[in-house]
């Protein structure tokens, strides 16, 4: 398989010395009459100025002999070659590129919105302008591609999958260098390098997107709720402990039942604790 071939230019300013003589010489040929030497070295000079062309920093110029591949010029600078190549700028500087929001499934067969970021630069002239036909376009439906097959690789998150070590939402730095190394192996065969790839959007696609949030509310709710529980438990067994071993109160079993239902209830209610003042006993 072919690669590009770097190549160096004829000096543009040596060349152009060399066409200011020839243009001093057909002046000098037109002052004593000497027209069909004067129209030559017009015609010559003419051809020599097509060979002229300037490669910018962090460009290129991809150099084709009557169909046949010769080389790249990457030096900088004001360069000359022979008329008969044809040059084709390639740009060596680094691009992004952000990919169009698909609608695609998950691994779990949500539907979802995501898109990709990502820059790249071209690192083989040959390939990126001969073994495709379009580089740019090759760029976007191939990062496309990688996108969809990323989506289906893992679920959203750890919902419905509670054995996913990976999820598109939380594991940013594994979902990313999968994404990467999946778009490069498919953008080498246009000699395309991948300098970063990462996630630019996701979420849960609009039809579905308000009973996830739900899920998500309801979840979060609940195990809110447990700690809660969990916490006010923890509360009430301290203060029976401590009722117990200071003894400021003997309370039987009823009472302890009592008790223990209403710390629980003020300990866990959502709204604000009301006092009922008792102006019996404890037993009414």
């Amino acid at each position: 398989m072919k690669t590009d071939k770097e190549v160096l230019a004829v000096n543009g300013y040596l060349m152009s010395t060399v066409v200011l003589a020839v243009i001093i010489a057909g002046v000098y040929v037109f002052i004593y009459d000497m027209v069909w030497i004067g129209l030559i070295l017009i015609a010559l000079t003419i051809f020599l100025l097509k060979g002229f062309f300037v490669v910018n920093p962090n460009s290129s110029r991809v150099l084709l002999l009557f169909g046949s591949y010769y080389g790249t010029v990457k030096k900088n600078g004001f360069g000359w070659v022979i008329p008969f190549y044809y040059k084709t700028r390639v740009s060596l500087r680094a691009r992004n590129f952000e990919s169009e929001r698909l609608k695609v499934n998950d691994k779990l067969g949500n539907p979802i919105m995501i898109s990709a970021i990502l820059v790249w630069k071209v690192s083989d002239t040959y390939k990126a302008m001969f073994d495709v036909d379009n580089y740019e376009a090759f760029v976007k439906i191939q990062t496309d591609a990688a996108v969809r097959k990323l989506a289906g690789s893992y679920p959203y998150d750890q919902f419905e999958d509670e054995n996913s070590s990976i999820t598109l939402s939380s594991n940013f730095e594994e979902v990313n260098k999968s994404l990467e190394e999946e778009i490069s192996e498919r953008l080498s065969i246009a000699g395309i390098t991948v300098i970063e790839a990462r996630l630019g959007y996701l979420a849960y696609a609009p039809e579905i997107a308000q009973a996830m949030l739900k899920r998500q509310q309801a979840t979060a709710i609940i195990a809110a709720r447990a700690k809660i529980v969990e916490g006010a438990v923890g509360m009430v067994e301290s203060a029976l402990d401590l009722l117990s071993v200071k003894k400021i109160i003997e309370l039987d079993e009823d009472k302890k039942a009592a008790m223990v239902s209403n710390l629980l209830t003020v300990l866990c209610s959502d709204s604000d604790v009301e006092p009922v003042i008792n102006t019996g006993t404890l037993n009414h």
